[in-house]
């Protein structure tokens, strides 16, 4: 088809202000989808994505557009998360499309991943339509979201007032990407160009690469080559998303498809990468893409140790599909074999988690996240990457230390600022800014810690707010604090999953609510049992589990007080005994009591 009737567009907005439900309803204006088989969410195909109501993968699907005047049309939709942990998700899907529909619910306003997900649009100079969505309901506030998104964000447009539950506004929204976004600007004849923006993998035919096409054509059996890699390949299969893969002879400049080369690992292949002729290489990669890394860490460990190989096996397939999560071998001496994974965030690794236990049906523990830091030994001059507390050098050995910063964006109501701010100032932040959306909103800016989040800040937020406030951050860098490594002692040993890396002047409270709750959750012993918290080889904090005591002198009804002496002085060289010799048993609860302690 010609370029000039192709538009290439993307949905973006924050989690629940109906992004999948007007994707449901353009699929169904269009006819690309039949009625009787719509079902809600038709984007979503995870199991998760649908019971948690959030999009997960970015996906692709074509629609074909019939103007009022009979001109045919070509619309690509590139859907996208809303979550701040799958920025990655949004960024290389916005470096496919040439414009975005922001949708901004009518009764909650612009909160903080509509201001994130708009800057990254504006950044790859997309052409942005605003919407605003469930203008029906009764708590719907027009006036006041079309003020938020001419201030905050600085969009002049007048919005198209929406509900996509009930198909409102659904043509509006079609005529403004057919007049409004503009057309692709490749040319068919030029040399190849394509851009990555997904990938999946298929048993049977192998990875599947979801491409958007710059310039020329991609064809059955034309040789190719990616560009980061030099690896040439032959393409097997071109076909459209509608939204099944549907075959076709080629994708030519403008449009957005599916490709199979064969390529049986998924790790030859990156997202982002450009697609380009072998006989006709480019000399630079497309460019607006940037490769996600990961910012959160835990170890996996299965519950039972003979699963191990299972857990392997799980996290090679499931690496298959989201290859945006990093694994390595781990062990610990308290939980044995397992795996040390790198996430995207908390969500993404619960989500990951879940994914390992529904699909593969093992037991996990995870351990208590943690982010990466930067460490400098004394005498040297270079930073060591440590994600894992249980590796870090003797505290003698260290001179410096860093750890990742983030700027914290949060949209909340005026009454909650000060239990926000409160909060905010517990979890070491800087202020930065603050502005006032209008009379009862505003929007806080502060510089935090990154570790300070990884825990339960989001549900803490949450809780000071009632609910009401929505949170966003990206990273500004690594900055040098006052840290120390946190161990923490069961009988005089250390167990290394419970290790923290924590700031100076929270160690002994932290400690000390550690020690807590692991006396609620070991079980007692014939011995007694020191719990402690230890930095810098230092105890900050202890606690005793008092040993079972069998009332040995219960058989004695009187008579010579030496014979109670004796059967107490022997019970006590028992007991004596037996703390020198015993080990302990530590439950799998409590390496999860971490995450419940409150920072």
């Amino acid at each position: 088809m010609d370029p000039k009737h192709i538009r290439n567009f993307s949905i973006i907005a924050h989690i629940d202000h109906g992004k999948s439900t007007l994707a449901d309803r353009l699929l169904e204006r269009t006819g690309t989808i039949e009625t009787r088989k719509m079902s809600e969410q038709v984007m979503d195909s995870m199991e998760l994505e649908k019971e948690r109501g959030i999009t997960i993968k970015a996906k692709a699907v074509r629609m074909p557009y019939r103007t009022a005047d009979g001109t045919d049309y070509i619309l690509n939709l590139i859907d996208t998360p809303g979550h701040v942990d799958f920025t990655y998700e949004v960024s290389r899907a916005l470096a496919a499309c040439e414009g975005a529909l922001l949708v901004v619910d009518a009764t909650q306003g612009v909160e903080a991943q509509t201001l994130a997900n708009c800057d990254l649009a504006k950044k790859v100079g997309l052409k942005i339509i605003p919407v605003i969505n469930k203008v029906d309901l009764p708590a719907a506030d027009v006036a006041g979201v079309e003020e938020q998104i001419f201030d905050v964000l600085s969009i002049l447009e007048d919005p198209i007032l929406a509900s996509a539950k009930a198909g409102l506004g659904v043509d509006e929204v079609l005529s403004a990407i057919v007049r409004d976004i503009p057309a692709p600007t490749g040319r068919p004849e030029s040399p190849l160009a394509a851009l990555i923006f997904d990938s999946l993998y298929d048993a049977y035919r192998g990875v599947i690469l979801y491409v958007r096409v710059v310039d020329g054509v991609l064809a059955k059996g034309k040789k190719v080559r990616f560009h980061s890699t030099g690896q040439d390949v032959t393409v097997e299969e071109v076909g459209f998303l509608t939204p099944k893969q549907t075959l076709a002879p080629a994708l030519a400049a403008g449009e957005v498809g599916y490709l199979v080369c064969g390529i049986k690992d998924i790790h030859q292949v990156r997202v982002g990468d450009t697609v380009m002729e072998t006989a006709r290489p480019l000399a630079n990669a497309l460019p607006g893409y940037k490769e996600a890394k990961p910012v959160v860490f835990a170890g996996v460990f299965p519950v039972n140790p003979a699963d191990y190989p299972e857990l392997k096996t799980a996290l090679e397939k499931l690496h298959l599909e989201d290859s945006s999560f990093q694994y390595q071998v781990d062990t610990s001496e308290a939980l044995g074999f397992g795996y040390r994974l790198g996430f995207l965030g908390l969500l993404h690794m619960d989500i990951v988690k879940e994914r390992l236990e529904r699909e593969f049906d093992l037991d996990l523990i995870v351990t208590s996240p943690n982010v990466s830091f930067f460490v400098r030994r004394r005498g040297s001059k270079d930073w060591e990457r440590m994600d894992n507390p249980a590796k870090f050098p003797h505290y003698g050995d260290i001179e410096a230390i860093r750890e990742p910063y983030v700027e914290v964006t949060i949209v909340l109501p005026v009454e909650h600022q000060e239990p926000v701010i409160n909060l905010l100032k517990d979890r070491r932040g800087a202020h930065k800014s603050i502005e006032y959306l209008s009379s009862s909103r505003m929007i806080i800016r502060y510089d935090m810690p990154l570790a300070e989040i990884v825990l339960d800040f989001y549900d803490k937020l949450k809780s000071v707010s009632k609910g009401y406030a929505s949170f966003d951050y990206h990273e500004v860098g690594e900055r040098e604090s006052d840290l120390v490594k946190l161990e923490i002692l069961v009988h005089q040993e250390v167990i290394d999953a419970l290790s923290q890396i924590v700031h100076k002047d929270k160690a002994h409270h932290m400690g000390r609510q550690l020690c807590e709750k692991l006396k609620e959750l070991i079980p007692r012993q014939q011995f007694e049992i020191a719990l402690q918290g230890s930095v810098r080889g230092r105890v900050v904090s202890r606690e005793t589990i008092p040993a079972m005591r069998k009332d040995v002198i219960a058989k004695c009804y009187g008579g010579d007080i030496t014979r109670k002496r004796k059967l107490l002085s022997k019970q006590k060289e028992g007991k004596k005994r037996a703390k020198q010799l015993g080990s302990v048993e530590i439950p799998q609860e409590a390496f999860l009591a971490v995450l419940k302690i409150d920072g």
